[in-house]
């Protein structure tokens, strides 16, 4: 693992000279972000009194500053302002004076009862780009429902597509709606940023998580329902619904590949013992394949079961087939070649020692991205950001009191 820096230090990514205002909490959000932060962005983010709900979530050496802030929170600066105060919504406005972007993850009712919505911020600063992640369809009777991670993998029917694959209905154990959107967000604001550097004006960028979410599981699940009326099975891949679509059983593990092709089928079936069946029309062509999902890969899990995990990946690897093991997070951490480039991190926090980190995965051969500041203390940065205002030492203490 490399070591990244302790302290501030000057960002190099393509973001460099942006300046954010961020009004996230929770995932969505703060990751969008953090995104924009590893970018090189100057992140300033303002947080209520008792800061941002994840500061409490998960271990942590001190307060505040508990895992989940710290996982999502790198690149930032920390500002604590009251904005049910007039005065310190001023603040805000001032600082959207100077700054390129402003993000928060507020329903639209209750940004406009702040007094923070689009036309307010934007009358302040017309070149701002203004976005935010909310539940639903903004303009839509519910833009202004709550709306959670796991409310919304339901609605979109990620629920469901573990019913219809494993026969249980069940949330996935990560936060993929809240993370996707994230990143979605951070990409849509850097297309916004592009897009007012041609024509110098600024705009709102708004990514609702049912929507997103339910295009997102549609790219291969609209399957024959693409045609109207239905064609084939309708909705759902079929290949994906498979029970048997899940990693192989070894003699002494799990291994998990994929043959998509017709060369490549035709090269898997002799090296795994059943060559007769390239003879079968049910493994003959792609098309087949599909229809006969079940039998297909119930073929490959009865003969994975024959050896063990490492004499299959030896065969694989021969024939140029896909395939990996069944990793485990703790494996991840000790894996050879994450930890060869360098995408697990050490780094020293000023106040919470010894800390890991990932790497920024995406490589810009130009500009860069990485760390530069660690996970802010709640309201680390009061002086030096309202400082850079004009405001002295008493009225900066009065306003973020």
């Amino acid at each position: 693992m490399t070591s990244a820096p302790a302290g501030h230090h000057a960002p190099t990514g393509p973001l460099t000279g942006v300046r954010v205002i961020d009004l996230t909490v929770n995932v969505l959000g703060p990751l969008c972000t953090m995104v924009l932060g590893d970018m090189g962005a100057d992140v300033v983010k303002v947080e209520t009194p008792d800061g941002d709900p994840n500061r409490q979530n998960g271990p942590g050496r001190n307060a505040n500053m508990a895992a989940m802030h710290l996982n999502m929170n790198r690149n930032k600066r920390s500002v604590t302002l009251n904005l049910k105060r007039p005065e310190a919504r001023e603040v805000l406005l001032r600082l959207v004076a100077q700054a390129d972007v402003f993000v928060h993850s507020m329903r639209p009712a209750a940004a406009e009862r702040l007094g923070i919505g689009y036309d307010e911020i934007a009358s302040r600063n017309p070149r701002i780009i203004y976005g935010y992640g909310c539940g639903y369809m903004p303009g839509s009777p519910r833009e202004n429902d709550p709306a959670f991670d796991d409310v919304v993998q339901g609605e979109a029917g990620l629920a469901d597509l573990m019913l219809q694959s494993v026969g249980v209905a069940r949330y996935l154990p990560t936060v993929i709606v809240d993370k996707f959107c994230g990143y979605m967000l951070s990409s849509a604001i850097g297309m916004a940023l592009y897009s007012r550097e041609r024509t110098g004006r600024g705009q709102l960028v708004r990514v609702p998580m049912l929507e997103s979410i339910v295009a997102f599981n549609l790219q291969e699940h609209l399957w024959g329902a693409a045609f109207d009326p239905p064609l084939g099975t309708g909705v759902g891949y079929v290949r994906l619904l498979s029970e048997h679509r899940r990693p192989y059983e070894t003699k002494d593990g799990f291994i998990c590949l994929l043959a998509v092709n017709d060369e490549q089928w035709k090269r898997l079936l002799p090296a795994i013992g059943r060559a007769e069946l390239l003879e079968d029309e049910r493994f003959c062509t792609h098309e087949a394949r599909i229809r006969h999902v079940d039998a297909v890969y119930g073929t490959v899990s009865d003969q994975m079961k024959a050896q063990t995990t490492a004499h299959w990946r030896g065969v694989l690897n021969a024939i140029e087939i896909p395939n990996g093991p069944v990793a485990s997070f703790q494996d991840m951490l000790a894996d050879p070649y994450l930890n060869e480039t360098g995408f697990f991190q050490r780094y020293e926090h000023p106040t919470e020692g010894p800390m890991l980190t990932t790497a920024v995965p995406t490589q810009f051969s130009e500009t860069p991205a990485g760390l530069h500041r660690p996970p802010p203390l709640l309201g680390e940065h009061n002086a030096e950001v309202l400082g850079a205002l004009g405001y002295g030492a008493r009225e900066i203490e009065a306003l973020t009191r």
